[in-house]
């Protein structure tokens, strides 16, 4: 069973997106802040982290460098959700690391099918190449 760490602060949509990964056949983890996601993920394996951007405390994009840089965790693929959703963010988000991109509020089987994509290796496409 694929593990997947969930980092959201709102407590709603951490139960929403945790009953969605569960029902899909994901062993879920949750947390409500960069910080302990983090740590988690150093401390456990894990095969896909779902993050959210807009956190207190350390942000998203922040958390996601700090992983990016541990050996670690370096090659963990990272799916932002977000409610960043202007012209840009999709692009400002994969360049900091993020490896897909889904905005709030969130259509399911769009979130699952970037889910099953990350989980099979298949890489985003990169800012550049859109």
């Amino acid at each position: 069973m694929k593990r997947v760490l969930l980092v959201e602060d709102n407590a709603t949509n951490r139960k929403l997106l945790g009953d969605i990964l569960r029902r899909a056949g994901y062993a879920v983890r949750e947390v409500d802040n960069a910080d302990d996601g983090i740590a988690l993920a150093l401390a456990e394996p894990l095969d896909l982290v779902v993050m959210d951007i807009q956190l207190p405390g350390t942000d998203g994009l922040t958390a996601t460098r700090l992983l990016r840089a541990d050996a670690t965790t370096r090659g963990l693929p990272i799916l932002a959700v977000t409610a960043h959703a202007m012209r840009g963010d999709e692009k400002r988000i994969l360049e900091a690391g993020c490896d897909g991109y889904v905005a709030k509020p969130i259509a399911y089987k769009e979130f699952l099918a970037q889910v099953a994509r990350l989980l099979a290796g298949a890489a985003a496409p990169r800012p550049e190449d859109a």
